[in-house]
């Protein structure tokens, strides 16, 4: 896929196809590259992955716009594939800032990103519903100015703000929908009573679920069964392999034992992958 319209028109596809789009999130070049071998159709980029990455805390604007795009080039520019970013709230409150924010997304390569209503202020950690429908025409109108197919997800935060009210998510969604939104997220969501509500809500649009949560009880077979087009990781392989360095780390560090550290992926196993 050498070009932006060939990247974004099967991105596009891939939610319109068959099957289950299984999108897993890296945080770098060499991760996306890993993942293009393994032969995903297509990559996400994932803003905790990249704050962990920089040694910032997520969810907290500690990351800026320049930052994730630049993150997000570096991913583009890694493999043929097409890519997605997590794009936050759009980087502003105003409906402006959001299309701003898909504007330059696009320069970078990305042909797909989403658009959150959360914040960032913890007195009010969600967006009015009329503003934030605002902000969703606003990036779908210049999603729509674009050159190629560019695929909008618009995010419902409520769940991951202490706010676990299903109705008022489905509103959301709903409203995104109606506003332009092409996918429709509500991260957080992890019964299957929740999932077919909010897919028959929002239909014939696609629902992504993430995915990777321990609360999440329900397989890949399963979320697909109830109607789930796409599935994302967000953080969680970032976390993996956090996970493993931290332990290897801590072992070396508290018991100082060579275990963990010796169950490193060969070297040339890893250095062959970037060939």
């Amino acid at each position: 896929m050498s070009s932006q319209q060939q990247r974004g028109q099967v991105f596009r596809d891939l939610h319109r196809g068959e099957g289950l789009l299984v999108l897993p999130n890296p945080w770098d070049a060499g991760s996306a590259k890993m993942l293009a071998g393994l032969g995903f159709p297509a990559l996400a980029t994932t803003s905790a992955g990249l704050a962990f990455s920089l040694g910032r805390r997520d969810a907290e604007g500690a990351v800026g716009r320049d930052e994730c795009l630049a993150n997000a080039r570096a991913i583009v520019e890694a493999t043929p594939l097409p890519v997605a970013a997590d794009l936050e709230n759009g980087y502003g409150d105003e409906p402006d800032a959001c299309a701003l924010t898909i504007r330059m997304a696009a320069a970078v390569g990305l042909v797909g990103g989403s658009i959150e209503d959360a914040s960032g202020r913890p007195e009010q950690p969600i967006y009015p519903l009329e503003l934030a429908v605002e902000r969703v025409q606003a990036a779908v109108a210049a999603a729509g100015e674009l050159d190629f197919p560019f695929t909008l997800a618009a995010r419902a935060e409520n769940y991951l703000h202490g706010r676990p009210d299903l109705d008022d998510t489905i509103r959301r969604l709903v409203a995104y929908a109606e506003a332009g939104a092409d996918v429709l997220y509500a991260p957080g969501l992890t019964t299957r009573e929740e999932i077919r509500a909010l897919v028959s809500a929002v239909a014939p649009r696609p629902v992504n679920v993430l995915v990777g949560s321990p609360r999440l009880q329900l397989s890949l077979d399963e979320l697909a069964e109830l109607g789930v087009k796409r599935v994302s990781l967000g953080s969680n392989l970032a976390r993996v392999a956090y996970g493993a360095f931290f332990a290897a780390a801590r072992e070396l560090a508290q018991q100082r034992s060579l275990g963990r550290v010796g169950e490193a992926m060969p070297f040339d196993a890893v250095n062959d992958l970037f060939r």
